[in-house]
């Protein structure tokens, strides 16, 4: 089976084990419910969660305190795609090919739908305590998905993205927005899964930097793919970052150094990979695989 048919099946996997932590479309507030599921279930390559369960599992792990938090990281990079798109924001009207979720639910759902996820995935992630024998691990998790989400994370990143925009960049702090606003969330996946197998406090680190990596890698690659993408391949349009004027890597540097930039990223994220203990083919494989992917 090849890369990106384990990945097809691992993402159905995933996605499976998300809607069971979904909340039931009933009540008076069931137009939240509705906003929320719309916006997880809305297509993904469920790379976050995929990540997270097989550093786990890399590490050792067995248990079932790995799937709350594989649930709640999903929900928590969708709410950050909800607020990306509103119209305060990117005012995009499409991703992956559907609808955004303030077009669907309108504005204010949109912003409502997005913060009800962020809450509500850290009470799926508290879920955990019940289906673990280390509770401990589970606390030094939670710790980790608030940091990796908050103001010195993904929110921080998006924070200084917002008030940059129109303005030019200078590359340094291009990487801090890239660095937090996308790396973070694939940080607190590897540390997390790592963390809930038992890895001690250096494969941590090592798992730190690792996603740190892959996560400059993918954000490069989805500006090169913005400007050269495909928008029925990739589900959204074309040259949204230079709509929203926005500064990216091959704007700052070019695109032929962008596309050196993303294999030098992921080269180095497997040569840590290969340091850690444990069968590690899979992983490896979904790093090389952000270099080439299309969408």
């Amino acid at each position: 089976m090849s890369i990106g048919e384990q990945m097809k099946q691992r993402a159905a996997e995933i996605e499976e084990k998300i809607k069971g932590y979904l909340p039931k479309e009933q009540g008076h507030q069931r137009t939240i419910f509705e906003a929320m599921n719309y916006s997880v279930l809305n297509g993904g390559k469920r790379l976050r969660p995929m990540i997270m369960e097989g550093t786990y599992r890399l590490f050792g792990g067995s248990g079932e305190e790995i799937y709350p938090f594989m649930a709640a990281i999903e929900m928590i990079h969708s709410s950050s795609l909800v607020h990306d798109d509103l119209p305060a924001m990117d005012n995009d009207e499409y991703r992956r090919g559907r609808k955004t979720t303030w077009t669907v639910y309108g504005e204010d759902m949109g912003i409502l739908a997005g913060d009800a996820l962020m809450i509500y995935a850290f009470e799926t992630a508290a879920k955990a305590f019940g289906v673990t024998k280390h509770p401990m691990r589970v606390g030094t998790a939670v710790r980790i998905l608030a940091n990796k989400t908050g103001i010195y994370g993904m929110i921080g990143g998006q924070t200084v993205d917002v008030e940059l925009t129109g303005k030019p960049i200078v590359r340094d702090k291009l990487d801090f927005i890239y660095r937090l606003k996308t790396g973070a969330l694939l940080e607190a996946a590897m540390m997390i899964g790592a963390v809930l197998a038992g890895a001690g406090e250096e494969e941590l680190k090592t798992a730190e930097q690792i996603a740190a990596d892959v996560g400059m890698a993918f954000q490069i690659q989805d500006d090169i793919l913005d400007m050269t993408g495909d928008a029925d391949v990739i589900g959204k349009p074309v040259m949204s970052d230079e709509k929203n004027q926005k500064t990216t890597y091959p704007v700052l540097v070019g695109l032929e150094e962008s596309k050196a930039l993303v294999k030098s990223y992921t080269d180095h994220a497997v040569e840590l990979l290969h340091t850690l203990s444990g069968e590690n083919r899979f992983l490896e494989n979904l790093f090389i695989t952000l270099i080439t992917r299309e969408s």
